[in-house]
């Protein structure tokens, strides 16, 4: 280990940088977050410096360096690209054993400005000893991610909470489980939707009796296959879960994404095959989180768009658990735009509406005039099985039956296919489609063969043919 990683309070404390360049203006912005003294050195300053100079912001010191203005100060920085006065502060700062930093000169630096992920009071300081800096900022990048921004709040709250949980957790390891119980259960969870009384009154539950707080539902949106379009709030949940009910359009790709010790049920529904009843799937939801588990739903795409999501969540208002809604990129937006599809465009769609083919017996019938009217895009989920008649209906009430139509299915995912044909060909197209696939009715399907980017997606160029040919 060639640095001793550390956190210096540099708050009112006095720190010295030389150069009044671009560089410079970036190390000082740094300093000033942290509430230092900044004085520099320079023969000019760059507009934003001499800004905060006339400002009184920062002390602009000299124009010249000398040696004795580094007796008074807590760090030291030189920024300038004259490498013989950098190599003159580096020796003066070591003869007085100050700190110093010789910007992009790792051998003249004796501390180092590591990338940050700052969710104050918390911070997160990831470096790679000056040898790869841009490594280290892009695993910055991936840590910011993980990292949810209430927790710098959540923190704060934490710490004024510390001397009275001390008071009533006597030893280490009580108030250990204390703050691991807070952290991943409701206290968090109210502090994520910006309730922090509520989160506040979490804690006093769970001071004055463990385990009294109870469980939680929160109900995920996991997208439509690729693991990269589910949601930076949906990947912070499922790693915070203590069980997980999903459903078969999950992708195996999302799921490794889960807690790996967060139990993983599967209650998917599949036609044709066994399924677990809704009225089970809400029973089991709401028996864990009484258990006092955070129970995370993961629905394919969106869960309130033709998942059942809202059922689910009534039946949790009704036993009292308390719940959150994290929205997914539904298949009909991700599929298509993975296909290159769009749905609405001036010259063709000035209209898009999402269709079921999958209802409830008892339901009202579609209102295929309304559907079948053109320049609109039809986006139909769960439709293979009923395509035969969603064609014939939309001819029926005026849709022209050349209308270009897709079957895309396993939008997103590497194996994705996308079937192109017309309206009349659109029982074929949805009989040869692997699952689960969705239908898309409208001229906007033509932009197809223009628009698709995505390099796992085939297409049939079955315009007018009579045979469709699924790659």
């Amino acid at each position: 280990m060639d640095y001793l990683p550390l956190f210096a309070a540099v708050k009112d404390r006095p720190v010295l940088v030389i150069g009044g360049g671009e560089i410079a203006a970036r190390k000082i912005a740094f300093l000033r977050r942290a509430g230092a003294h900044v004085q520099v050195v320079a023969q000019r300053l760059e507009p934003q410096l001499q800004q905060l100079a006339d400002a009184q912001s920062i002390h602009w010191l000299a124009t010249e360096f000398d040696e004795s203005q580094l007796d008074a100060v807590f760090l030291v920085i030189a920024a300038t690209n004259d490498s013989a006065l950098n190599r003159r502060v580096f020796d003066a700062a070591n003869a007085r054993h100050r700190l110093v930093n010789v910007v992009d000169d790792q051998p003249l630096c004796s501390f180092i400005f590591p990338s940050i992920v700052d969710r104050s009071p918390l911070l997160v300081a990831i470096s790679s000893g000056g040898n790869a800096p841009v490594l280290a900022r892009l695993l910055r990048e991936k840590i910011e991610a993980l990292l949810p921004g209430n927790l710098g709040r959540m923190a704060e709250v934490a710490g004024r909470w510390r001397t009275r949980i001390k008071a009533f957790r006597r030893t280490t390891d009580e108030r250990r489980r204390f703050w691991e119980t807070a952290f991943r259960g409701r206290f968090a969870s109210l502090m994520a939707a910006g309730d922090e009384p509520a989160a506040e009154k979490a804690l006093e539950a769970e001071l004055a009796q463990p385990g009294s707080g109870g469980g939680e539902i929160i109900l995920v949106g996991a997208g439509p296959g690729d693991a990269g379009l589910l949601t930076l709030r949906g990947l912070q949940v499922i790693q915070q879960a203590d069980v997980v009910f999903y459903d078969h359009l999950v992708s195996d790709a999302v799921l490794e994404l889960v807690r790996r010790d967060a139990e993983k049920i599967c209650v998917g529904k599949r036609a044709g095959s066994h399924a677990v009843a809704q009225h089970d799937t809400n029973r089991m939801l709401v028996d864990a989180a009484r258990e006092g588990k955070t129970v995370v739903r993961l629905k394919g795409g969106d869960p309130f768009i033709f998942g059942r999501g809202g059922e689910e969540l009534q039946a949790a208002a009704v036993a009292g658990i308390p719940f959150q809604v994290v929205p997914g990129v539904t298949a009909a937006s991700g599929a298509t735009a993975y296909a290159g599809i769009p749905l609405t465009h001036r010259d063709f769609a000035q209209s898009v509406t999402f269709v079921t083919g999958h209802y409830k017996a008892d339901s009202a019938p579609f209102d295929w005039s309304q559907l079948a009217q053109s320049r609109q895009t039809l986006a139909i989920y769960m439709g293979t099985m009923k395509a035969a008649e969603i064609s014939e209906q939309l001819i029926t009430h005026g849709r022209d039956k050349t209308t270009p139509v897709a079957v895309i299915s396993r939008g997103t995912r590497v194996d994705q296919h996308v079937a192109t044909g017309t309206l009349e060909q659109l029982e074929e197209l949805a009989k040869a489609a692997p699952m689960p696939a969705l239908l898309v009715v409208g001229e906007v399907v033509g932009l197809h063969r223009e628009l698709a980017w995505f390099r796992h997606t085939t297409a049939t160029e079955a315009f007018g043919a009579a045979v469709i040919n699924l790659a």
